[in-house]
Parts: C-alpha cells; sequence; structure tokens
C-alpha cells in the first residue's frame, strides 16, 4: 500500500516533485564542480611544487647561504698574456657551491634517523662561469655581481646579468658562460630535483655510477648546445659523456647538467659535503612534525615544506585556487542552505494544500505515524531524484572544465639570494635560478573522485529527510476535522 500510493501521488504531482529536485540538484551539482575544481588546482599546484624540487619529496633541509662576499671576495680568473704580444685561445672554468652554505654529508645520514622520516638523500647545487677567448698582454678578472662585460680594444659579448670582467693592461675577445651543474645521489633515484624531468633520450645513471664521469642534460640545455646522447660536456677540464636527455615536466629543469655526486664534489673542492638533503616523510599528513623534530634535532638548518613553497605561488593559479577555496566553498554552502530550506518549505507548502485528503485518510483510520511516513517516502524520492539529477550536472560541469583544460598560471618568487637551489629557501626553483620571478603554466583539470560522489549522495538523502522533515511535521499536526472545515 505505502509504495503504490507513494508511485500514484508522484506521478499525480510531478510538477511539485520536478520543482523540489531541481532545487536540491542545482546545490548538489555546484559542491561536486567546486569540490572538483578545487581537487584539480590541488593537482596543479602539486605540479608546479614538484618542479622545484622533485616528485616524492615532502621537504628540503639546508643551510643558510653566507652573507653577500665584497669585492675583494670575489672569484676571479687569470690568464698569462703572450710573451709575443699576439693572442691565444685560453679559456678557464670556475666552479662554484650554489645558493647555500654545504652540510656535511653525515648530515644526510642524521636526518635519515629521525622520527617520520622515510628517507633522505643529499645534492650539490652547483654553478659553472667558463670564460673563453684571446687575452693579449693583460690580467682578467672576473666577478659574480650582474653587469656589462668591459674589455680592451675587441672586447665582445656579455649582456645584463652576466658575470661581469675586465681586462687590465691588454687587449681581449673573449666570452663569459654560465650554466649551472647538480650533483644527484645516483643510489637514490626517487628522490631529488631530476625526479621532476623525464628521460626522453638515452637513459638515466645507473646505481653503480657513483663515480663514473657520465651526465645527464636538461633538453633546453642540449638543444642550445647541441648536445645528444654520446657527445661530451666538459667540466674544470673533465669531460663528462651524456647519457641522457631529460625533459621538465613542468616549467624549468632544475639543473642544465647533472653528475654523480661524488664528481660534482671533486669539481668544487667540496669532499663529503652538499648543499640540499631531500627528505621524504614516511606519512604525508605528519610532514609539520617531522619539520619540527629535524629542527629541534639538527641545529643550524632550515626545513621548507611544500606547505611553504606553497605560500609563495602567485598568479593566476592562487587566485582561482583561493577564489574555489574560499567564495567556492561558502557559496556552495549557501547554495545548499537555500536549497534544503526551499525543498522543506515547498514540501509543507504541498501537506497544507492537502489537508482535505490527509484529513480524511486520518477519518478513515490512518495514523498520524502513517500518514507522516508517507510523506516523508515521497520528500526522499524527490531528494533522490534532485541528487540524481545534481551528480549528472556537476558531472557534466566537471568534464567540461577539464575538456576546456583553461591554463594557468603561477608565479614563484625567488627571495632566498641571488640563486636559489632547489626547494630551498630562495624559493626560486633548481639550481642556476636567479632570484626574478618565473612563471609557469599549467592546464586546470576537474577530476570527479568516489569520495565527491558519495558526499553528494549523502547530501541528496539529506536533502530529502529535511525536506521529509518539515512536511512530516506539518502532515503530523492536521486531524480529521480539518477535511471537514476545507470542505465548508
Amino acid at each position: 500500500m505505502f509504495f503504490t500510493y507513494l508511485r500514484r501521488e508522484l506521478r499525480r504531482r510531478r510538477k511539485a516533485a520536478l520543482v523540489v529536485a531541481s532545487g536540491l540538484a542545482l546545490g548538489i551539482a555546484l559542491v561536486i564542480v567546486v569540490s572538483s575544481v578545487s581537487s584539480g588546482m590541488g593537482k596543479a599546484q602539486d605540479k608546479v611544487l614538484q618542479s622545484l624540487y622533485g616528485l616524492g619529496t615532502d621537504m628540503t633541509v639546508t643551510k643558510a647561504a653566507p652573507a653577500q662576499a665584497d669585492s675583494s671576495d670575489r672569484p676571479r680568473f687569470r690568464f698569462d698574456a703572450q710573451d709575443n704580444g699576439s693572442g691565444a685561445e685560453q679559456s678557464s672554468d670556475r666552479v662554484m657551491v650554489q645558493g647555500f652554505q654545504t652540510l656535511s654529508a653525515a648530515t644526510v645520514t642524521e636526518v635519515d634517523r629521525q622520527t617520520g622520516v622515510s628517507d633522505a638523500v643529499g645534492g650539490l647545487s652547483l654553478q659553472v662561469i667558463k670564460v673563453s677567448g684571446e687575452f693579449t698582454r693583460g690580467q682578467f678578472q672576473q666577478n659574480q655581481n650582474g653587469g656589462n662585460q668591459q674589455g680592451g680594444p675587441g672586447a665582445n659579448g656579455g649582456g645584463s646579468g652576466q658575470p661581469q670582467g675586465e681586462v687590465r693592461g691588454g687587449g681581449a675577445n673573449f666570452d663569459v658562460n654560465s650554466y649551472s651543474v647538480f650533483g644527484t645521489d645516483v643510489t637514490k633515484a626517487a628522490l631529488g630535483p631530476l625526479t621532476s624531468s623525464k628521460i626522453t633520450s638515452g637513459r638515466t645513471f645507473k646505481s653503480t655510477e657513483t663515480d663514473a664521469k657520465v651526465a645527464v642534460v636538461d633538453s633546453a640545455y642540449a638543444k642550445e648546445k647541441k648536445l645528444k646522447v654520446g657527445s661530451t660536456v666538459t667540466v674544470k677540464g673533465v669531460k663528462f659523456k651524456v647519457i641522457g636527455v631529460a625533459t621538465a615536466d613542468s616549467g624549468d629543469a632544475a639543473a642544465n647538467v647533472y653528475v654523480p655526486l661524488t664528481q660534482a664534489q671533486t669539481l668544487s673542492d667540496s669532499k663529503n659535503k652538499v648543499t640540499t638533503i631531500y627528505v621524504k616523510a614516511t606519512d604525508s599528513q605528519k610532514i609539520d612534525s617531522v619539520k619540527s623534530t629535524i629542527q629541534k634535532n639538527i641545529s643550524g638548518t632550515t626545513v621548507t615544506t611544500s606547505a611553504d613553497l606553497a605560500d609563495t605561488v602567485s598568479g593566476s593559479l592562487s587566485t582561482a585556487s583561493s577564489l574555489a577555496t574560499n567564495v567556492g566553498k561558502w557559496l556552495s554552502i549557501a547554495v545548499l542552505v537555500a536549497a534544503f530550506l526551499v525543498a522543506g518549505l515547498l514540501t509543507s507548502s504541498a501537506v497544507s494544500r492537502r489537508v482535505r485528503e490527509f484529513g480524511t485518510l486520518k477519518a478513515l483510520g490512518w495514523k498520524s505515524g502513517r500518514v507522516t511516513r508517507q510523506v516523508v517516502g515521497e520528500a526522499m524520492v524527490n531528494g533522490l531524484l534532485g541528487g540524481a539529477l545534481g551528480i549528472a550536472l556537476g558531472l557534466a560541469g566537471a568534464y567540461v572544465v577539464t575538456a576546456i583544460s583553461p591554463t594557468l598560471q603561477a608565479q614563484l618568487g625567488g627571495g632566498g639570494g641571488a640563486n636559489s637551489g632547489p626547494g630551498g629557501g630562495g624559493f626560486g626553483g633548481g639550481p642556476g635560478r636567479q632570484a626574478a620571478a618565473k612563471t609557469l603554466e599549467v592546464a586546470l583539470t576537474a577530476p570527479v573522485s568516489v569520495t565527491t560522489v558519495s558526499i553528494a549522495v549523502g547530501l541528496a538523502v539529506a536533502g530529502g529527510l529535511i525536506a521529509g522533515a518539515f512536511g512530516g511535521w506539518r502532515a503530523s499536526r492536521l486531524r480529521p476535522a480539518d477535511a471537514l472545515r476545507r470542505v465548508e
């Protein structure tokens, strides 16, 4: 009898049922779209952060860079003038630790032993400045400050932002070239900035190549220098064979050239030293506690988490993420509350219009509980109908967002010195990245999770129950005499 009566009443009152269901559907669809877009924002931001210090890295441990050196401490290059007065091709490399003070390699083991740490690996960020050309009867000095190269007659090359050079007492025709090198621990390939790039030619390092003279180069740098697998890269007189070309998943690569950590330490005279320790936590929910533990037990270090980096992301990605998280969330709540309230009022109003019907049923012996259950049953069906319609609309909206895939920009501002290492306090990205902000472009998607759909179903049921509560309360107050008064 319950289902028969329910089916007949819903069929007879299709328009009213559709109005209630549509209101609930709008609120539920908005929740799905906002939730899926917020999830897409999170994935886009994760992709940006992965380009900074690698996939799977939860935090980095560094030591703040020393104060800016004065002019007397700037690195210098010296070239011998030719006795006969004619120039000869000469070149010199200066390999410098970049961005941070070095940490002892033993610190990596110490970090790895901390509670909550799953794995830790060290890396060494280097900057190589190569000066080559013809020099005659003079001395060439070079410093790190940006500016224009200056030289004697015939000097060429060097624009704003390049290392400054000067030839004293002679003429010169020279070229200054700067690039970044990163020493990576080849025994732990799952951590570090190289994991944010994909090998598109050749291969990556083998775990046995701890001291091998091999290198992986970034695809953009390889294109610029016309390098390929099998080519040779010379750093400070040491020849490295290119075994692979890596392409960054998003944004700039962490370095131009990657070499085994031991080789990088030898090149920079930094034996058993690292600049950055990449850390993976055992539980992503306990990153803050792991950060506190490391800072407490290992003094003099700076621990930077992905959340710290996320705070430095600006641009349209940050703005859209803020809107989706704040405005979108409260808008969804407001629409849902309004939808539930309207559904309840419409159901109560419908019951009021059926006073004669319910009064007659009570006169025939129906108890208040039975009438209430009938009203709640109808409201529940309306709620489920609205939930189904809302889920369909929400999925369609999420699909449209994913199909369009609007491009958002994420700007990563530098702030940790002239050169910031990967994932470090400078937030400027990988080795060789300057403090100037970097702009990355990411495509927005709107993935819909099972959890989101489950929440939508729960909201549909909740909407039906709320509407049924309004209608049931009104129906429970009806008396058989109400039907007679309505007839009069």
